[in-house]
């Protein structure tokens, strides 16, 4: 009733609040140990490859150091960025490591190309995005998963959408959303709508849905906003099927590693072949399941928080002994 079936950010910032009155020369204690839990993991490798995907920095990177120098600060000197869920994600890793250390934290939706070795949450999918190095950050907003008792064949034949389509009057424009809706809007297969008023389109505004509303139906659209699109986890992890053009963005979820009409339903970029793809799925049902099963296997990795720890501190390691080496 809260928040909609969402994480709850009052128990977030609680926490939060909670682990700063931690010293951090008391985690910097117990870093090597946790560090030292990798010899233990029969997964090793696998835990390797992830890190080396979120942090693709080596000594030989190109970039400009005298640049870097000049915007990193030292983890002891961060100020408090806006939101705040972006400082105490980073900082909850940083404060394992020595306070001198230097770094560069971006917060918000990051979709383009970072010139020197940055942290943040997102960048563009691709083979240049080196410096872009990607931490589990605003993991309150874009780690959810849900369980879903309703099976796929008892759900309706319908794609459905609700999200910001982005308002050009107040800067924020989303031409995928807003395509999406000016060909989709009112069609008998798709129940899309706009949760923000468009001057001109206000028959597009409807009331927000939880999460568990959203459950009902067999298709639901996951369409990036300045970003990814943040529902794509919790999509994935449910027993309905994400629909989305190719991605173009991706976090922590490595969204760029996932497979089209596998892990998830790929559509045109200009939605032109929506209603096909989705009836070809409705007629094929075993093919929507599977393709389920797939979801599930790949979000099965993020559910261990042990895990999911160890890799973050591996990824601050790496990045640290990357672009601190010669300072």
């Amino acid at each position: 009733m809260l928040h909609s079936g969402k994480n709850s950010k009052m128990k977030f910032f609680a926490m939060a609040y909670l682990q700063q009155c931690v010293p951090a020369w008391v985690k910097r204690l117990s870093l090597k140990k946790k560090l030292q839990l990798l010899e233990k993991c029969d997964d090793r490798d696998d835990i390797m490859k992830r890190v080396d995907y979120y942090c693709r920095l080596s000594p030989s990177t190109p970039y400009n150091r005298e640049l870097f120098n000049q915007r990193a600060v030292a983890i002891q000197e961060q100020p408090m960025i806006q939101p705040k869920v972006y400082y105490f994600d980073a900082m909850e890793i940083a404060r394992y490591f020595d306070q001198q250390l230097r770094w560069i934290l971006k917060s918000g939706d990051v979709a383009d190309l970072q010139p020197v070795p940055t942290i943040l949450k997102s960048r563009p999918v691709g083979d240049d995005n080196d410096c872009s190095v990607i931490l589990k950050l605003n993991r309150v907003r874009h780690f959810l998963f849900v369980d879903d008792k309703t099976a796929w064949r008892d759900k309706k034949n319908i794609a459905i959408f609700r999200g910001d389509v982005g308002n050009p009057k107040d800067g924020n424009v989303k031409p995928n959303r807003k395509l999406f809706m000016e060909r989709w809007f009112g069609h008998p297969l798709v129940d899309a709508a706009s949760t923000d008023r468009i001057e001109d389109h206000p028959e597009w505004q409807r009331e927000k849905m939880t999460i568990g509303e959203h459950l009902d139906y067999k298709f639901i659209m996951s369409l990036e906003g300045n970003d990814v699109a943040s529902n794509l986890k919790w999509v994935m992890s449910s027993n309905s099927i994400a629909v989305t053009p190719r991605l173009k963005c991706e976090t922590w979820f490595m969204e760029g590693t996932l497979i089209a009409n596998y892990h998830y339903i790929e559509v045109k970029d200009d939605f032109s072949d929506l209603e096909e793809r989705l009836n070809y799925y409705i007629e094929h049902p075993e093919e929507a399941e599977a393709i389920i099963r797939h979801a599930h296997e790949y979000v099965a990795q993020f559910k261990d928080t042990k895990r999911e720890k160890l890799i973050s501190l591996l990824v601050l390691k790496k990045y640290f002994d990357i672009t601190n080496a010669a300072l």
